[in-house]
């Protein structure tokens, strides 16, 4: 009767993502159906297509809730770091990286655009939002690098994301090694603060 009144107040729509997110980190984006979603929620195999006609749109809901919660975990790093060029980059840097390897199947369907409906009004936005922590960090560190055209600024955006980007791609896929040659994901990145501003 919980479920049942529950999808009667359109709270479904929101279990389906809930669900689906934790589902999508237990198994990877391989392991995850429409079918086998609503069975965990616990609703007919038909239900999710009321809200989600396909994977593919369950897949965009997803990634626009990845991009709220990685805006906010870089501006929650920074928002607690130093009001200065290189500290904010660093700690947009560690905020990005929290993200991912806190949710790494969420931040690789993020950057798969193949996999998600860009026609979706409501991914624009997120994905800009998310994007314009990169830009706000990166401005100041042009002009510090007497960079400060939009060519400039948008050379050392590029290098910016770049750096941080791969080295997350790399992280999450357990590519970095220490010098005995184990894994560890959690290897610091190049301190990009430093090579860009250096004191």
């Amino acid at each position: 009767m919980a479920r049942q009144k529950s999808y009667h107040h359109g709270d479904l729509r929101q279990a389906l993502i809930d669900t689906g997110l934790t589902m999508l980190e237990e198994h990877g984006l391989e392991g995850l159906t429409l079918r086998k979603l609503a069975a965990r929620v616990g609703v007919s195999h038909a239900a999710p297509e009321h809200h989600f006609p396909s994977l593919r749109h369950l897949m965009t809901a997803f990634a626009v809730e990845g991009f709220r919660q990685f805006a906010a975990s870089m501006r929650s790093a920074m928002a607690v770091a130093p009001d200065d060029p290189a500290e904010q980059l660093r700690a947009a840097s560690r905020g990005y990286l929290a993200f991912a390897s806190a949710r790494p199947h969420l931040f690789r369907l993020m950057f798969t655009a193949s996999r998600l409906d860009w026609d979706d009004p409501a991914i624009g936005p997120t994905a800009s939002a998310a994007h314009a922590v990169l830009v706000e960090i990166s401005v100041p560190v042009a002009k510090r690098m007497k960079l400060d055209t939009p060519e400039g600024r948008a050379a050392v955006e590029q290098l910016v994301w770049s750096q941080i980007h791969g080295h997350a791609h790399l992280m999450i896929d357990g590519k970095l090694q220490q010098d005995g040659g184990g894994c560890a994901p959690f290897a610091p990145p190049l301190d990009l603060a430093s090579v860009l501003l250096p004191e």
